[in-house]
């Protein structure tokens, strides 16, 4: 599936329409058949809301969610202490 590769956007700290933006842009504009939204810890509520408002306000009819995957993830933070962040990735595909 190396046809994913471009068409990931990460959730961040941008302003919200940002990301449903780029995620219609995807779609429309680069003919993506899906489009994966990742992201970790306190942004995964606003991926799963990006993921929302794309397919059913902008998208409606044409695109709805196809996979949904959970996972976490162990790092050491700036203290050396393990910390675990949880992720999150939805794909989106076209209908």
């Amino acid at each position: 599936m190396a046809e994913n590769d471009d068409h990931t956007v990460f959730i961040g700290n941008k302003p919200f329409m940002n990301y449903v933006t780029g995620v219609v842009m995807q779609f429309t504009t680069q003919g993506a058949s899906e489009v994966i939204i990742k992201s970790r810890g306190k942004f995964i509520s606003r991926a799963v809301d990006v993921a929302e408002v794309a397919a059913k306000r902008f998208l409606e009819g044409n695109v709805e969610i196809k996979d949904i995957k959970i996972d976490s993830e162990e790092f050491d933070n700036k203290e050396g202490r393990k910390v675990r962040v949880s992720s999150i990735e939805i794909t989106l595909g076209k209908k």
